[in-house]
């Protein structure tokens, strides 16, 4: 019984929101309008007078919830922050009244520059600084005489909630992609990880959780106002910031984060004792790593499970903010950096529309095409013909020579008796380790910013043993891993071979 009290009934809900209006109005509204939902249970109608003003009415399926709304509205308003204003409540909590905040969301503001890939324009741009330089004052401001017993579902975030979010994306994300994984070593990060997400009790604000572009309404004058906080909790600042700039379908360029990191760090420095920027940007990339499992366990869940496909298109572009994540950060998390490293590389998750995928095109740009050359350092290091200046030159000649021995001097590094000395020998199999971390991270890096061209050339001796043996693994190894087209070259055996780019 006491658990059916929790929840509303939708039964008779829009006449008993007619009759708050009534009672609130003194008078029926002229015109009810539903609002266009936005993921969640609860409806929202514009509600219209006879002098043309308006109101919102809400009509929520959780009491618990509407409460968790109501409370920090108007606390949140008694702080003079930019939310709606609570005109009325049912005696039940399950309908009530706000101010109208218009119908211009910063999502709907900022659409052109999502729609153009990334490419915001100035007045985009000043919106979404001024988004970052208010959210620390929700955040600061806000948490200052708020009771968080009344927040929904759980008045602050805490280990226990970062385990069901990450178990969430290894159940519902990881485990659906068939990818093979060692759950107690997963687990064993997933516990240091969630540590590291809870340590520092100097980060604590109101957390808002959701905060995104939809979130988010633009008043007459450009002010951004917040709405949908009801999630809200005690927690890190850090986590609103990675959840607002690296949502996938915004399409942030680096360029513009940066700007806005900085726009919030400023801000935040009016409210509070910030860390130096080196560990604030520390601390970020951890809650950016985890807001996105976060949303890959959603995607996982809305997409595999229910079978929505909006939100198995969305899969590419947050698997993509993995992908620059892992580039450009480093995670005392070996083996899920591991998993994550696989995952990005799986063909599925490729996005070819934003310029992601290893065969698509960037802005009328051509593919990567990689060119692996072998040759013989007597007769010079290969010339680059692509005007690019040339690339990678490794030097094979420290590995264990087959040419030495008559057996091996009338083959080459493609002959299997060659191939199996170097191999039993292992010399070359722990120089090609290293050369394919550092390739597989330029090769990424290329495709991501839409370069043309890379080259990589192995020189030994003769050109005809290790260096050739090296060159063509290599070829191969990006070739299966990326899918490229990949051009090879034993220059002194007249040998030339092209890997064509896989189309998936």
């Amino acid at each position: 019984m006491a658990f059916r009290l929790l929840i509303c009934n939708f039964a008779g809900g829009m006449q008993k929101l007619l009759d708050l209006y009534r009672t609130w109005r003194g008078a029926e509204p002229r015109q009810v309008e539903r609002l266009a939902g936005a993921g969640s249970n609860r409806e929202y109608y514009r509600m219209v007078a006879d002098d043309g003003t308006t109101v919102v009415g809400c009509i929520g399926t959780s009491r618990d919830e509407n409460h968790a709304f109501v409370y920090l509205a108007r606390h949140f308003a008694a702080q003079r922050l930019p939310v709606p204003q609570v005109l009325a409540v049912s005696d039940d909590e399950c309908r009530y009244l706000q101010t109208d905040l218009g119908s211009v969301s910063l999502f709907d503001a900022i659409r052109g520059g999502r729609e153009a890939g990334g490419r915001y324009t100035v007045e985009e741009r000043r919106l979404l600084k001024r988004t970052m330089r208010e959210l620390p004052r929700i955040q600061m401001v806000g948490r200052g005489g708020l009771d968080f017993s009344n927040c929904y579902p759980q008045p602050a975030f805490d280990t226990d909630s970062v385990h069901f979010d990450l178990n969430y994306f290894k159940y519902c994300f990881l485990k659906p992609t068939g990818l093979d994984f060692h759950e107690l070593r997963l687990e064993a990060d997933f516990r240091l990880f969630a540590k590291d997400l809870t340590e520092s009790g100097d980060e604590q604000a109101f957390l808002y959780r959701d905060f995104q572009a939809r979130n988010v309404m633009v008043d007459s004058e450009g002010a951004p106002c917040f709405i949908d906080f009801q999630g809200g909790r005690r927690g890190p600042y850090y986590y609103d910031v990675a959840s607002f700039l690296w949502q996938a379908s915004a399409r942030y360029p680096h360029k513009l984060r940066r700007e806005l990191v900085y726009e919030y760090y400023h801000a935040l420095k009016q409210y509070t004792e910030v860390p130096a920027p080196r560990r604030f940007v520390e601390r970020l990339s951890l809650f950016v790593l985890f807001r996105q499992l976060q949303v890959l366990g959603a995607y996982g869940f809305r997409g595999y499970l229910e079978r929505k496909q909006h939100f198995l298109a969305s899969i590419p572009p947050a698997m993509q903010n993995v992908r620059e994540l892992l580039d450009e950060c480093t995670f005392p998390y070996p083996y899920l950096v591991s998993l994550l490293r696989k995952l990005v590389d799986m063909p599925r998750f490729v996005d070819k529309k934003d310029g992601t995928a290893t065969i698509s095109k960037y802005d009328g740009q051509g593919e990567l095409v990689v060119r692996v050359f072998s040759f013989s350092y007597g007769k010079g290091i290969p010339g680059d013909e692509s005007g690019n200046g040339g690339g990678y030159v490794f030097d094979c000649r420290s590995t264990h020579n087959p040419g030495r021995y008559e057996p091996y001097k009338q083959l080459t590094g493609l002959d299997e008796p060659v191939v199996r000395f170097l191999e039993d020998d292992g010399e070359i199999l722990a120089f090609l380790e290293s050369v394919y971390k550092l390739a597989d991270a330029h090769v990424r890096r290329y495709i991501q910013r839409g370069f043309t061209s890379l080259m990589f050339c192995f020189g030994c001796t003769g050109g005809q043993h290790r260096s050739v043996y090296a060159a063509q693994h290599l070829a191969e190894h990006i070739h299966q891993k990326f899918g490229i087209e990949v051009r090879i070259c034993h220059r002194e055996q007249h040998i030339s071979q092209t890997l064509t780019a896989v189309r998936t």
